[in-house]
């Protein structure tokens, strides 16, 4: 059993690793493309800088919101493991 309960253990961490790792690329790819449009608008219309910032913080933000949210998730099974403790009782 406990031979066992080690090997989930070491599974959620790999796991943990996965979703912090993927969700981290993934934000900052998302945030990088979406800078780099930001700046290709703001050089063909310079006008429009004000409103466009705004837009971009607010959905950089929602992209770092749905990392967050990976990251959370992540720590629940680090240290609040649900898996272990059905084995528990």
């Amino acid at each position: 059993m406990q031979a066992f309960i080690a090997n989930i253990q070491g599974l959620t961490a790999i796991g943990i690793g996965i979703i912090i790792g993927l969700g981290a690329i993934g934000a900052c790819i998302g945030i990088g493309l979406m800078g780099g449009k930001y700046i290709e608008a703001c050089a063909r219309q310079p006008e429009l800088i004000n409103p466009l910032q705004t837009k971009m913080f607010l959905l950089a933000g929602l992209i770092d919101a749905a990392f967050l949210i990976g990251v959370g998730v992540a720590m629940l099974f680090a240290f609040a493991n649900p898996l272990l403790s059905k084995l528990a009782s």
